[in-house]
Order: C-alpha cells, then sequence, then structure tokens
C-alpha cells in the first residue's frame, strides 16, 4: 500500500526517450492540476523506461527544483505497462492517474478524469475518442487500426468501451490493488487488459468523451498491433472465456476427442481398405516387431530433448520429456503445419516454467538435426548408388516414373525432399556461422521494420530464441550427443519401414533392402514436409513407392502397401502414445494451451548436482 501522507491524487508521466517533450509536460501538468487541487494534495510521477537520451537528467533537475515532482529511474526496459506499475505501486495519492506526455488529449478534461475517481463515482475512468459526438479528427495511418482494434476488443472480449488505449486513464489506489496482479502484460496492451479485467471483476469504469489532436507521428506498427496486441487479444480471451470452463472432465473429453480426430484425419491421406487388404497378406508377426521396434525410438526421442534443454540449463526426468514429445506429435497429426509443436512449448512452460522462446529454440533445434540426420541418410545411400555404378537406375526411377504411380505426386515429392535437404544444410551452416558472428544482427532486423518500444521487446524475445539455439550448435559435446540420438532414431524409423516392407515377403536381399529402406524413408520424410499431393496420395507414400518400386524388383501395388502400412503403425504407435501421455501428465491437447498461464518463473531450474 502506498504510504499515508496528505498527497491524494499521483500523475504518472510514462517516458522513454521524451527530452524535447518532458519539461514542458511536467510545467503543463503542475499548472493544471492546481487550478483545481491544493498544493500539496497531488504530485507528478517521472517513470522513465531505461531512457538513453537527456530524459533522466532533465527529470532529476525537475524533482530538485519542485518536491511536488518525483522521478523514478529503471536501467532496465520495463515497457510501458511496466514502468506504469513500478510507478503506481510506489505513489501516494489514493487516485491514481496517467496520460501520455505528448498530451494529445486536451488538458481541461483532466479535472473531470480526476474528479470522476477521486469522488468514488468511477473505480476507473478513461477518455475516449471514438464516443459518439465526440469522433476525433485522425488521420487514416491512426485512425483505421484504431477502429479496427478497439473493433476486435469489443468483438473478443465483449467489451461495451469505445476506445481502449487512450492515454488518458485514472483509477483508484484500490482498483489498481485489486488488479495489477493479474494484469500480465508490461507493454502497449497494458491500458486495455487493464480495462477489460476492471469490467470481469465488476468494478464501474466510466468512459467520457475528450478532444483529442494527433501529436507527431504515430507509434503504430505491424510488429506492435498485428503481431503484439492481436495475441494479447487471444490470450486474455482464452483466460477470461476459455479457462475457466476447462475441468478435469473437459481436458479428458478433449484429449479423446482429439485424438478421434487425428485418427480420422489419417484416411486423408491412408486408404483404410488399403491398409486392411495389405494386412491381410503381411506377416503380422513383423509388423508387430516393426511396432515395437518404433516404440523404442521414443525414449530416445525424450532423451535427446532433454540433453537440449540441459545445454540450456533446463535439466527435466526423461519421464515426462518423452511424454511431451508423444503429445506435440499427436498435435501434429491434428493440426496444420506442425502446430503441435507449440504444444510441446505450451506442455513444458506450464509444467515446469521453461520460458517460450526456450521451448521454441529448443524445438528449431531438434528439427534442424532431424532434417539435417535424414538428409545425410539419404545423401550416404545415394552415394553409393554412384560407387557401385546404379546411378543410371535411380535418373530412370526419377525420370521415368513407376506405373501405378502419380508422376504428380511423385514429381512434388521429389522436389520437395531436395528443397528442404538443401534448406537443412543451410540452416546448418547459418548457425554455425552466425554463433561466431559479432554484431546483433536480430535487432538491426527487427528495429529496421519497428522502431517502437514494442518492437525493443520483439527483438530481445527473438535474441533469446536465437542464442538458445546457437549455444547447443556451439557446444561441440552438445552437438555430438544431440546428433548421436537422432541418428539412432531415424535408423529406428528406417527399421521400422524395412521390417514392415519385409512383411510383404519382397524378393529382396537384406543387404539390398536396407539400403533401399534407408533411401526410400529419408527421402519420404523430407517429401511430407507438406501433408498432401493433388493426387491425393501422401508425399511420403509417393516417395516411398517410387523409389522402392523403380530400384527393386517389388511392384508398385506392394510397394505403395508397405509405404502406407509403414505410416499407418508409425502414426497408431504416436497417437496410442499421444492418448497415455496425456491422461499420465493431465494435460490435453487444448488445456496445454491453457495451463500457459501457470508458471512466470523465466530463470533455469537449479542443478540437483
Amino acid at each position: 500500500m502506498a504510504p499515508s501522507g496528505g498527497v491524494e491524487v499521483s500523475v504518472v508521466l510514462p517516458a522513454y526517450n521524451e527530452e524535447g517533450t518532458i519539461e514542458a509536460t511536467v510545467e503543463t501538468t503542475l499548472a493544471t492540476l492546481d487550478t483545481f487541487l491544493p498544493r500539496d494534495a497531488f504530485e507528478v510521477i517521472v517513470a522513465e523506461d531505461g531512457c538513453d537520451d537527456r530524459t533522466p537528467e532533465i527529470a532529476d533537475r525537475m524533482a530538485a527544483a519542485d518536491e511536488r515532482v518525483r522521478h523514478f529511474h529503471s536501467d532496465d526496459r520495463l515497457g510501458r505497462g511496466g514502468a506504469l506499475e513500478h510507478a503506481f505501486a510506489a505513489a501516494e495519492g489514493d487516485t491514481l492517474v496517467y496520460f501520455d506526455t505528448d498530451l494529445a488529449t486536451d488538458m481541461r478534461h483532466l479535472e473531470e478524469l480526476v474528479e470522476r475517481v477521486r469522488t468514488g463515482a468511477a473505480d476507473v475512468a478513461t477518455g475516449s475518442r471514438w464516443m459518439p459526438g465526440q469522433v476525433a479528427d485522425r488521420p487514416a495511418k491512426r485512425g483505421v487500426p484504431s477502429r479496427v482494434y478497439n473493433g476486435l476488443v469489443r468483438l473478443v472480449l465483449r467489451s461495451p468501451l469505445r476506445d481502449h488505449q487512450c492515454g488518458f486513464k485514472a483509477l483508484s489506489r484500490e482498483a489498481f490493488e485489486r488488479l495489477h496482479a493479474d494484469v500480465e502484460d508490461e507493454h502497449w496492451f497494458w491500458d486495455t487488459e487493464l480495462l477489460v479485467r476492471a469490467q470481469r471483476a465488476g468494478l464501474e469504469v466510466a468512459e467520457f468523451p475528450v478532444e483529442w489532436e494527433p501529436k507527431g507521428d504515430t507509434k503504430v506498427d505491424l510488429v506492435r498491433d498485428v503481431f503484439g496486441m492481436g495475441s494479447q487479444i487471444l490470450r486474455l480471451w482464452w483466460q477470461l472465456s476459455v479457462s475457466p470452463r476447462i475441468t478435469r472432465r473437459v481436458s479428458v473429453g478433449a484429449g479423446a476427442l482429439l485424438t478421434l480426430l487425428a485418427l480420422a484425419l489419417m484416411t486423408l491421406y491412408l486408404d483404410p481398405q488399403a491398409v486392411l487388404t495389405e494386412l491381410q497378406g503381411a506377416d503380422r508377426r513383423l509388423v508387430a516387431l516393426a511396432g515395437a521396434v518404433y516404440l523404442l525410438s521414443w525414449p530416445l526421442r525424450g532423451a535427446r530433448y532433454r540433453d537440449i534443454l540441459a545445454e540450456l540449463g533446463y535439466r527435466e526426468r526423461l519421464g515426462f520429456l518423452t511424454g511431451a514429445v508423444f503429445i506435440s506429435q499427436t498435435g501434429n497429426l491434428v493440426f496444420p503445419a506442425r502446430a503441435g509443436d507449440a504444444v510441446r512449448a505450451y506442455v513444458v512452460k506450464a509444467r515446469r516454467d521453461i520460458p517460450y522462446p526456450t521451448g521454441f529454440a529448443s524445438l528449431a533445434v531438434e528439427r534442424v538435426f532431424d532434417l539435417l540426420t535424414i538428409t545425410v541418410l539419404g545423401g550416404t545411400v545415394l552415394v553409393g548408388f554412384v560407387l557401385t555404378g546404379a546411378t543410371d537406375q535411380v535418373v530412370s526411377t526419377v525420370s521415368e516414373g513407376v506405373p501405378g504411380v502419380d508422376p504428380r505426386s511423385a514429381q512434388i515429392a521429389l522436389a520437395v525432399a531436395t528443397g528442404v535437404a538443401a534448406a537443412a544444410v543451410l540452416a546448418v551452416a547459418a548457425i554455425v556461422v552466425s554463433a561466431r558472428r559479432e554484431g546483433n544482427l536480430v535487432r538491426r532486423v527487427v528495429t529496421g521494420v519497428s522502431s517502437d518500444s514494442y518492437a525493443d521487446y520483439v527483438a530481445s524475445v527473438l535474441e533469446r530464441f536465437v542464442t538458445d539455439v546457437q549455444t547447443v550448435a556451439a557446444d561441440r559435446g552438445a552437438f555430438a550427443r544431440v546428433g548421436a540420438s537422432s541418428l539412432a532414431i531415424w535408423v529406428l524409423d528406417v527399421v521400422t519401414a524395412v521390417l514392415v516392407l519385409a512383411a510383404f515377403h519382397v524378393p529382396l536381399a537384406t543387404p539390398t533392402l536396407v539400403a533401399i529402406g534407408f533411401f526410400a524413408v529419408s527421402v519420404g520424410n523430407l517429401a511430407k514436409v507438406l501433408p498432401l499431393s493433388p493426387g491425393g496420395i501422401g508425399l511420403y507414400e509417393a516417395a516411398f513407392t517410387l523409389l522402392v518400386a523403380g530400384l527393386t524388383p517389388v511392384t508398385g501395388p506392394t510397394a505403395f502397401g508397405a509405404a502406407v502400412l509403414d505410416h499407418a503403425v508409425k502414426n497408431l504407435v504416436t497417437v496410442a502414445g499421444g492418448v497415455v501421455s496425456m491422461l499420465a501428465l493431465n494435460v490435453s491437447l487444448t488445456s496445454a494451451v491453457d495451463e500457459t498461464a501457470g508458471g512466470q518463473t523465466d530463470a533455469p531450474d537449479p542443478d540437483p548436482d
């Protein structure tokens, strides 16, 4: 609570590099407050947020000259909302006020703003540029984004207010103490979140029209408004409207429903009848053995993820991480564009407080190693073909195609596989080069798009992401361990496919079968970055069938059946593991998102050793 004293009203001016305006703003604020409040009843606080210009010097000078002026300095960037919270917590008044230092809002409205809260008429008061009969004259660059944004807030968050971002607000000390711990955003969305949470808490929120004139150039930009505030609207909607409705029963039910959906979606690229037909002629024991071999790769996936996180400073149990991988891979069967990977970042954040940048960076490392490993495996077999003089057969297979395989699907599959392999090699090269490069390339790129303070926040998040990736890539020991795990994982993946192919009694010697299996699985997995082909055949199946049938005596239908069954076995193991993991960890694919609000600690877990 604020210390007791004669101050009734505390006005906070959030300031970042305002050396050209801050002095005039403070003087105008003091003069305006003098017109309706006793001299000792108010204070003006400059909440200076890590400025790198003369703002701190000016604020110090004004505070020394007038006891009603206070200066709060922060060496680190707190963000607009963070600076306001810091200043409000130390303010002495029971009525807390803030407005933008450019004084775009006519100061004749300050008395009305203060008195609405000071007299108890409202818990929170806010000026509005968009109330009927009081529409601000705003250029399109400002007006259109503002109207769209406020429309989204009203629609998604069900707020009746017309203007959530007007920088002219006041709230009572009681309201601040009640709300500030729940307001998570520390930047530009802080205003909106405060208003919405106040309404949901049953507080009286008063909106009144103000005269407003734009000053200087707008700080609205793509980085902040689209990627920042848009995502915050969705986050707050989830926390307020969805999270309270999620119980354990709903979580388990949603997990079961999404699992069934995953199985149903498999039929888009796996013909159920083809699977059943091929199963009838296949050796069931070898198919079962293939499933068992593939299951063995999952603890290795968990161990690899554990090694990556340990290199980043987070030590977790193998069982938990294996379950997290199972859940995310099940999500990848349901959601497009590998969105299940994001579910894993949600799970480790919620259950172990591993920050999102680290969660996504660890996934990026894992994906790069996956792509690099299967590229090396496929490339090694291709080199073997060259050395044994079988290049002509490979070229003939790729160029002429195979009867029964859609040529468009095959062409797309091979083109995608080639492109993804090249991208994997380039990604590794870029990581190695960037790890040795001096200079802050990320910040230069982001700030080149936007100079806004939110862009600075985005840059800091991306920097952490890139640094985490480089940490693993730059450590030779970690690189070797993760590389070895990746090799073992994909060897088991290939062995699974080879066992499935052998279950069809193919007339191939074991060395040839293994070599073809390595080549077909590697190219097929590189190809399935795209989920479907125009011909209705999955790209993995198209690439696998083309290479097996084109390079061996195995017929097209048999090769396709083996590809379908191989994919089905792997997906069924994944879904089964995902269901068990969701039940064991009490996490569904939907509650994983809800749990992101659980932990806020970004520091690494202490080393138990």
